[in-house]
């Protein structure tokens, strides 16, 4: 399979994230992976989150890295998304109340992505998820009867980064 690897460097400015996201609606539709697709808008979100995370906790600038199929290869694939700065604080998942503004960015990565996690890269980190897309006519099965190969995005599920290892340092804790 063909994979298309593109970044985008990221100053540390609020405003960079509606770039960030423009420009990966952009990338996904030369990937062959319409707008409107879920897929799409979850990976959009998951740019505008941990573009955010990068700008706001950081104030370093860092880099948006994507990894797309190909457009005769995009079915059934996997998108990566990774954003790497120059911070050496690891993120933080937390669990915010009810009237907090903040602090649910990678409760939402969690909840959308199928994995993901951090690792130090250099002085600094590198925060990573993968999405992977359903094969339509693989799905159009599940209506005869059949089964589909790729479940629903797990939108209402927290929690489950300790099933992918590696998460030392990462904490619950009231914001």
């Amino acid at each position: 399979m063909q994979v298309l690897q593109v970044q985008l460097e990221i100053r540390p400015d609020p405003a960079e994230v509606g770039r960030a996201r423009k420009w990966a609606r952009a990338r996904l539709a030369g990937s062959g992976i319409a707008a409107d697709e879920p897929i799409a808008e979850a990976l959009v979100l998951l740019v505008s989150e941990l573009v955010t995370n990068a700008v706001l906790h950081t104030g370093c600038p860092a880099v948006l890295r994507l990894s797309l199929p190909e457009p005769e290869t995009a079915e059934g694939a996997t998108l990566r998304l990774e954003v790497a700065d120059a911070c050496s604080r690891a993120p933080v998942l937390r669990c915010a109340g009810g009237d907090a503004t903040g602090g649910r960015g990678l409760a939402l990565v969690d909840g959308l992505a199928d994995r993901w996690g951090w690792s130090v890269e250099g002085a600094g980190k590198r925060i990573w998820c993968e999405l992977d897309r359903c094969d339509p006519s693989a799905d159009a099965g599940a209506d005869r009867g059949g089964e589909a190969q790729c479940a629903e995005p797990a939108f209402e599920t927290y929690g489950s980064y300790g099933a992918y290892g590696g998460f030392e340092g990462f904490a619950c804790e009231a914001v």
